[in-house]
C-alpha cells in the first residue's frame, strides 16, 4: 500500500522520461550516420537537454555547454576539446573527427563558439544535436542553423496534462491539483519539479479522505525558483503598473470589464502592460493577467496590508458559477464535451472556498464522459465536501469509480452504454437521429469496421475520449483486413491512455491482439507492475531479453508508456 512517506522519498528522485517518446526517436533518426542533426527548441524548463540526453545514450558524443558567465571568452564552451590559444580554422579540423556532437544552451554561447558550431555544420563531417531557448537573444551564427536551414529544426510543445499525470504519479497527488499544476507552469518542468517538491516539504500536500491521493490547496509557495522567474517581469515594475497588476490579481477569477473604465485602472498603464504580454485584452472588452502563475505569485506576495487594499469587499461568484454549471449542462445535451473555460469553479477549488454540490455533480459528468474518470472522482468528492450524501455527486463517484455500468436511467447515455458494452440492437432507432453516438450504434450493429473509425473520429472530435477509444478497439474484431485492424489498435491504445486508467469491456485486452505468446507475457506482468528485473526472475530471461520484448510490444502497440498497460490488459 502506498504511503506518503514514500512518496516523499519518490520526488527525491529523478522523474521518469516521459511523453516524448516520438521526439526522442526524431532526434535519435536526425543524429544517425548520413544525418546532419537537429536543433531542438523551446521555452526554458521544456526537457529539451533531458530529450537529447535520452536520444543519444549509449552513442558516442562530445557535448559543450553555453553559460552565461563565459560569453565575454572566445571557445568558451570548448575549452575541454581545443587546446589554448586555436585558430577558428584548426578549431574546425580538430572538431570534425568528432561523429556527433551535442551542443546545449546554444543561445548562450560566446560568438567564437557559436562560429564555430556554425562551420561545422557548414562542413557536415561532424553531426550536431543543438538545444536552444525559444525567443532568448542568441548569437547569429546559432540562429542561422535553422532559419538558413542548415538543419531540421524541432519545435518542443508542453507537455500535456496526461504526460504530466503520469510524472506526478510517484507523488500520488489527485488530479485537480495535477491539472492546477500543470495550468500554472504551463510547460515548465523545472519549475513544475520546484513547486511540488516545495509543497511536499512544507506539508501542504494534504490527503483526500477515502483515497490515497494528496491535494494542494490554497496560496502558491513563493520559492526562489519561483521568484527569480517572476520578479523581472512583476516586482521590477512601476509603481502604477505594480498597482494595476495586483488590482487584476485580486479581481481573478473574473475579468475586469473596462466599459466603463474602472476609476482605478490607467489605460495608459494597461496598454504598455498589453504590449510587454503581461495582461489581456479579450474580444469583449474585458482584461485578465495574461498568465495563470502571475496571479498567485502577486497575492502571495502582496503583504497583508497590500492585500487588504485591494482585495476590498467580498465579492460574489454565484452568477459567473452558474454562468459555467448552465454552459457544461449545455455543451453535454449537444452532445459536445470539448473542453470549455470554467475559471470559477477552478478557482473556487484551488482557494478551498467550497463547491456547490450543483455545480460539482454537472462538472464531474461533463469530465466523466470525456473519459477523465479520475478528474469526475475529484469534482465530485468536492461537492460532497460541501453536501455529504448529495445524489448528484454520489453517483457521479460511483460512475467514475466504476465505470461502466448499462441501463441507469433513460438519459442518451444511458442507452448509448449499450452500444459500448457492444449491444446496440437494444437500443436500436432510441438514439438522437443522426448524432455521433447514433452512427456509432449503426456502424457496430452492421459489423462495419471503416464506419466504426469514422465514427471515433467523430467522437474524439466531439471530445468523447474514452467512446472514441472504444469505437477503435471495436473496429479492431470487426476488420477483415490486418493492416486496418493494427491502426485502429494503435489509435485505441493511444486514446485509452489519455483516459486516466478507465477500464471497460470494449478496451479489455486490447493490447494483447498483436503480440507474440512471449510478448503478451512480459507486457501482462509489466501491467500488473513489475519491474523489468522482477519480469526476469520470475521467468528466467534476461533483464536485457525482458526490455527487448518490452520494445518491440510497444513498437507494435502505438505506444512507448508502461503506465498505460494497466487500463488495457484483462489482467490489470
Amino acid at each position: 500500500m502506498r504511503t506518503h512517506e514514500q512518496d516523499a522519498k519518490s520526488l527525491e528522485q529523478p522523474w521518469p522520461f516521459t511523453g516524448r517518446e516520438d521526439e526522442r526517436e526524431r532526434v535519435r533518426a536526425a543524429s544517425a550516420a548520413g544525418r546532419p542533426g537537429i536543433v531542438v527548441t523551446g521555452p526554458p524548463g521544456h526537457g529539451k537537454t533531458r530529450l537529447i540526453t535520452e536520444a543519444v545514450r549509449g552513442t558516442g558524443h562530445a557535448r559543450v555547454t553555453g553559460t552565461p558567465e563565459a560569453r565575454g571568452l572566445p571557445f568558451a564552451a570548448f575549452a575541454h576539446l581545443l587546446p589554448d590559444a586555436v585558430s577558428p580554422q584548426r578549431a574546425v579540423r580538430i572538431l570534425s573527427g568528432l561523429r556527433l556532437l551535442v551542443v546545449d544552451d546554444a543561445h548562450l554561447l560566446d560568438d567564437a563558439s557559436a562560429a564555430l558550431v556554425h562551420q561545422l555544420a557548414v562542413h557536415g563531417r561532424t553531426r550536431l544535436v543543438v538545444a536552444a531557448v525559444d525567443g532568448a537573444p542568441a548569437p547569429g551564427a546559432v540562429s542561422r542553423l535553422w532559419t538558413g536551414e542548415l538543419l531540421p529544426r524541432l519545435a518542443l510543445d508542453p507537455l500535456p496534462c496526461e504526460d504530466v499525470a503520469h510524472l506526478l504519479a510517484t507523488a500520488g497527488l489527485e488530479p485537480l491539483t495535477v491539472r492546477r499544476l500543470h495550468r500554472m507552469c504551463r510547460g515548465d518542468l523545472r519549475l513544475l519539479r520546484d513547486l511540488v517538491d516545495a509543497l511536499d516539504r512544507a506539508g501542504r500536500l494534504l490527503p483526500v479522505p477515502g483515497t490515497r491521493e494528496r491535494a494542494w490547496r490554497g496560496e502558491l509557495p513563493v520559492t526562489p525558483a519561483v521568484r527569480e522567474r517572476l520578479a523581472p517581469a512583476l516586482e521590477r515594475r512601476a509603481r502604477g503598473e505594480r498597482d494595476v497588476l495586483d488590482r487584476l490579481a485580486f479581481a481573478e477569477p473574473l475579468p475586469l470589464p473596462l466599459s466603463p473604465v474602472p476609476a482605478d485602472l490607467d489605460l495608459d498603464v494597461l496598454e504598455r502592460l498589453e504590449t510587454d504580454g503581461l495582461v489581456h485584452v479579450g474580444d469583449q472588452g474585458t482584461v485578465t493577467l495574461a498568465h495563470p502563475l502571475h496571479g498567485p505569485f502577486l497575492r502571495a506576495t502582496a503583504g497583508r496590508l497590500r492585500a487588504r487594499r485591494w482585495a476590498g469587499a467580498p465579492r460574489s461568484y454565484t452568477a459567473a458559477l452558474e454562468a459555467e454549471q448552465r454552459l457544461l449542462a449545455r455543451r453535454i445535451e449537444q452532445l459536445d464535451v470539448r473542453p470549455v473555460p470554467t475559471p470559477v469553479g477552478e478557482w473556487l477549488v484551488a482557494e478551498d472556498a467550497g463547491l456547490p454540490a450543483g455545480y460539482a455533480a454537472v462538472r464531474a459528468r461533463f469530465a466523466r464522459l470525456r473519459g477523465e474518470v479520475r478528474d469526475a472522482a475529484a469534482w465530485a468528492r468536492q461537492g460532497l465536501r460541501r453536501t455529504p450524501g448529495d445524489v448528484g455527486c454520489d453517483e457521479e463517484l460511483a460512475l467514475a469509480e466504476g465505470e461502466l455500468k448499462a441501463g441507469r436511467g433513460g438519459d442518451v447515455f444511458a442507452r448509448y452504454d449499450c452500444v459500448r458494452l457492444g449491444a446496440p440492437e437494444r437500443v436500436a432507432g432510441t438514439l438522437p437521429a443522426g448524432s455521433v453516438v447514433a452512427r456509432h450504434a449503426e456502424a457496430l450493429s452492421r459489423g462495419d469496421g471503416a464506419a466504426l473509425d469514422r465514427a471515433a473520429e467523430a467522437l474524439e472530435e466531439r471530445g468523447f475520449l474514452l467512446f472514441a477509444a472504444e469505437a477503435r478497439a471495436q473496429a479492431v474484431r470487426v476488420h477483415r483486413d490486418p493492416r486496418s485492424a493494427r491502426m485502429s489498435r494503435t489509435r485505441a491504445v493511444s486514446l485509452a491512455r489519455r483516459c486516466q486508467g478507465a477500464r471497460t469491456p470494449a478496451l479489455a485486452g486490447l493490447v494483447l491482439g498483436e503480440l507474440t505468446a512471449r510478448q503478451r507475457q512480459i507486457v501482462t506482468l509489466a501491467a500488473a507492475g513489475l519491474s523489468n528485473r522482477e519480469i526476469a526472475e520470475r521467468l528466467t530471461l534476461s533483464v536485457r531479453t525482458v526490455g527487448n520484448h518490452l520494445y518491440s510490444a510497444y513498437s507494435r502497440l502505438g505506444t512507448g508508456d508502461r503506465g498505460a498497460l494497466p487500463s488495457l490488459c484483462e489482467s490489470a
